[in-house]
């Protein structure tokens, strides 16, 4: 049995029609038909956009600081050094998405833990009990003063630490 995730029942009709053109165009068993359409609906097609802009944009602030370092802006040289640096890093978060994408069908769904049933055959109710050590003050004489200093806090909460009897 094959799980469905809620994305893909939702773009069920859409995968329907992807199937669709394909056949139309005689590209039934052919492997490029899902692959690509998966990658050229609507949204994907805006992120393709984006990513070849930004990845333009910086490569041009790239050079437009390397010619200002030419023209004596040594601090240019960092910048020109960094912008490269921004457009690489879009297409790897751009490669990454696609293969999330190529990936997706091929995951499924963990299966949820099964409900407690009260009722069936060899059902233990467990409650976590968390042991405490005992605490004395008996053996640190510091702490049995700090104690009643926080106690004494605590019992007085308009008064100051200053106010402290002890």
């Amino acid at each position: 049995m094959r799980l469905r995730s809620a994305r893909s029942e939702r773009s069920e009709p859409r995968s329907r029609k992807r199937q669709l053109a394909c056949l139309r165009r005689g590209l039934v068993g052919d492997v490029r038909c899902g692959v690509v359409a998966r990658l050229l609906t609507p949204r994907w097609l805006v992120r393709h956009a984006v990513v070849l802009l930004l990845v333009g944009v910086f490569l041009w602030l790239g050079w437009w600081q390397v010619r200002r370092a030419a023209g004596g802006n040594a601090l240019s040289f960092g910048y020109a050094v960094e912008w490269p640096v921004f457009a690489v890093f879009v297409v790897a978060m751009w490669a990454k998405e696609v293969r999330a994408e190529l990936r997706g069908h091929l995951e499924q769904e963990p299966p949820a833990p099964p409900t407690p049933q009260p009722d069936a055959p060899g059902y233990l109710p467990f409650r976590a009990v968390v042991a405490r050590p005992e605490i004395t003050d008996d053996s640190d004489p510091q702490l049995a003063a700090y104690n009643r200093y926080l106690g004494w806090l605590a019992a007085n909460p308009d008064r100051r630490p200053a106010d402290y009897p002890g």
